[in-house]
């Protein structure tokens, strides 16, 4: 589409019109396009997507076990395959990556931060955290007494106040239920 075409008032160009890459904008937007149905199967999908990490300790894992076996049939001398496999498990020791983890996300492999954050974007869509208590709405109470008893504005809120303990509860159950 070029800047010169117009869009009629009230319609979007659809998805594959403005998205030629595969950005998180892209994605999102050619999901919004199916409808709740496509983000369900969207976040289907992300949850058998394999990640980086994933990847590399599987890499990983296979040379220790393919190291063991041959040094078992053939010769010790295929033990260096076995201390490759566990060398490239050592950075998961400090950190949360590693090479062959960087190389496995220029093969096209997502990150699980990405995968995650992929994921929140379209619950959000979908409307999962839409009737979530926020910071803001969290009241402090002894800081309020304070404030009155020193001789300051009372506070008269706005909306209803949601209590700390009960704000916690309400998200850690809707993040259970996502």
């Amino acid at each position: 589409m070029t800047t010169q075409q117009t869009v009629p008032h009230g319609t979007a160009p659809p998805a594959e019109a403005v998205c030629q890459d595969d950005t998180l904008a892209c994605r999102l937007k050619k999901v919004i396009d199916g409808g709740p149905e496509a983000i369900n199967e969207r976040l289907a999908q992300l949850d058998r997507e394999w990640t980086t990490g994933r990847a590399s300790k599987a890499a990983a894992g296979l040379l220790i076990v393919a190291g063991l076996a041959l040094t078992a049939i053939h010769s010790p001398w295929w033990l260096v395959l076995t201390a490759v496999g566990g060398l490239l498990m050592l950075p998961y020791l400090f950190g949360r990556s590693s090479p062959i983890g960087g190389l496995f996300h220029q093969l096209g492999l997502r990150s699980g931060a990405e995968i995650e954050q992929e994921k929140i974007a379209l619950k959000t869509l979908r409307g999962d955290f839409q009737n979530l208590p926020t910071a803001q709405q969290v009241v402090s109470s002894e800081d309020i007494s304070r404030l009155e008893g020193e001789g300051g504005i009372v506070y008269e809120p706005e909306a209803t106040p949601v209590d700390a303990d009960a704000a916690v509860k309400e998200v850690i159950g809707a993040a259970k239920r996502s």
